[in-house]
């Protein structure tokens, strides 16, 4: 189970990565950057509606490759997280500084994610 501290301590770091998400958009005056945020929305998507069923009545190597379609299409849509600042940039309709942010935006959230996970499953 996960303290009370390192709890708090995970949602002042995703409280972070938002703040970071918003202030991309806002200090540049350009909304663009937001379309990032949408993606965090699909990024589980895809294992919530294929990976969550693997004890399924399906025999087990269908099961299987819908687990295994679930995790590749996250894994598809968390790229689509970092690639739609850089597409943005490459087609400057946002600024470096912007970029950067958007970038460090997703770093901090996915390790927040990622910090989470690995302290949720690991054995007391």
């Amino acid at each position: 189970m996960i303290g009370k501290t390192v709890l708090a301590a995970l949602a002042i770091s995703f409280s972070g990565g938002v703040l970071l998400q918003i202030l991309g958009c806002s200090l540049w005056h350009n909304w663009w950057p937001l379309l990032t945020a949408f993606m965090y929305v699909l990024v589980p998507m895809p294992y919530l509606f294929f990976g969550a069923h693997s004890n399924s009545s399906y025999g087990s190597s269908m099961a299987s490759g819908w687990v295994d379609a679930g995790k590749f299409l996250t894994g598809l849509s968390a790229v689509g997280s970092v690639a739609i600042p850089a597409i943005l940039f490459h087609s400057q309709k946002i600024t470096a500084g912007a970029l950067g942010m958007e970038l460090a935006a997703v770093g901090v959230l996915g390790g927040t994610i990622l910090t989470y996970d690995y302290l949720s499953t690991k054995d007391d």
